[in-house]
């Protein structure tokens, strides 16, 4: 038997997967090799012995123990002992893989490797086959020509160095695969990481935009309610405590504030000094941003009377919401940040600027959309450039 039979060798594609492989016959066939299928009642190990394959290609989903049974068996039959045998799976999972190495397999192949390092492989395994198959010839020979001792034991040390080879090469190739898993491994903590961190600065719809590269960065929203709130007499406390414990105080407070976002489904948008901002009603639009944000506010407060103050002064907001369009977006290249512009972005600032302490005002748009669950008395108008005087309602119960 030469090299040039057959083109580069004789194929049998066994198949324990579900789908045809049409597309993989032609792949083979058009590379140069002879193909020839067996599947169902035809799938048996006679049938396979009497193919005079040079190369079993087993296709399976997930390492399927018939496969790996059928290598077993081909291993323990003399005419069958040296036939490599290739393993080909969509499934890339290392405890499989060394699991077939066990059994005997030659060789593992992802089915989405390029056809070129395919055909590859396959023409390695049967090159070593044909030259496997020439030595046993010719220690045969030796035997019945009665040649010397000592040719027949080169030719065995000869085939006890090609089985050595084929060890090692396989060994080799089972240590890349762990480095290559490791590697992977690696990256997908580094990748998480990395979510984890824009998670923290972005809302996740506009990280899955920047992974995906798909839209623009800045969105009109028609309909959401935005909520400003600062702490009442902030600038004297600031005076009086140290600036370590004053940033560890304001982290207290809101973080607190951040849990109860997460709680009520609204975004934080941002603090400023004593100012937080938050906004119901995207990056994906609900239809009950305003009772939400009237949610937060309320517990915003009762937060608020059960934090104690290094002065013994009474802890008090001013809650700010209005409830209108804006636009929502990245902009810069630097340290950005997601933001909000628009009208109702000013109105709402200014319910809260114009507010009183320890109370949440809100404007009429948002009066209108949750006042059949709250109660509210109306409170004295606020000049908006731009709007005139405003009309405003104070919250005073459920």
């Amino acid at each position: 038997m030469t090299d040039s039979v057959s083109g580069l060798g004789t194929v049998l594609l066994v198949n324990y997967g579900s789908e045809p492989l049409a597309d993989w016959v032609n792949a083979l066939e058009t590379s140069g090799f002879a193909v020839s299928q067996l599947g169902g009642e035809s799938l048996t190990l006679a049938n396979i012995l009497s193919s005079r394959t040079e190369l079993v290609i087993i296709y399976t989903y997930g390492f399927a123990a018939q496969g790996l049974d059928l290598c077993r068996q081909l291993q323990q039959q003399a005419a069958s002992r040296l036939l490599p045998v290739i393993v080909i799976s969509p499934v890339d999972h290392l405890p499989d893989r060394l699991q077939a190495f066990d059994v005997g397999v030659a060789d593992c192949i992802r089915a989405d490797l390029w056809i070129e390092e395919i055909v590859a492989r396959m023409r390695v395994q049967v090159m070593t086959y044909r030259r496997q198959l020439r030595l046993q010839v010719q220690a045969q020979r030796a035997v019945l020509a009665g040649s010397s001792s000592r040719l027949l034991t080169d030719l065995q040390g000869a085939l006890r160095r090609q089985a050595q080879l084929l060890q090692a090469q396989n060994q080799k190739l089972q240590q890349e695969m762990q480095e290559r898993e490791q590697a992977q491994q690696a990256l997908r903590i580094e990748q998480q990481k990395s979510e984890q961190l824009l998670l923290n600065i972005l809302p996740k719809a506009i990280v899955d935009k920047l992974k995906q590269l798909e839209g623009s960065l800045a969105e009109r929203f028609d309909d959401v309610t935005i909520l400003f709130a600062d702490i009442v007499n902030f600038t004297p406390l600031a005076a009086q405590v140290g600036p370590l414990d004053l940033v560890n105080w304001l982290n207290q407070i809101f973080s607190a504030f951040d849990r109860l976002a997460e709680q009520y489904h609204l975004e934080k948008i941002k603090t400023i000094g004593d100012a937080y901002m938050v906004v119901g009603g995207l990056p994906v639009p609900t239809h009950d941003h305003a009772e939400a944000m009237m949610e937060m506010a309320i517990a915003m407060q009762e937060t608020a009377d059960r934090m104690a103050r290094t002065d013994g002064q009474t802890f008090q907001l001013r809650i700010g919401i209005n409830t209108g369009a804006v636009v929502a977006g990245v902009i810069g290249i630097k340290k950005f940040s997601y933001d909000l512009w628009g009208d109702a972005v000013n109105i709402a600032s200014r319910m809260e600027s114009q507010g009183m302490p320890g109370k949440i005002q809100v404007t009429e748009a948002t009066y209108q959309r949750v006042k059949h669950r709250y109660q509210f008395c109306p409170s004295a108008p606020v000049m908006v450039k731009g709007h005139g005087d405003l009309a405003t309602y104070q919250y005073v119960g459920r």
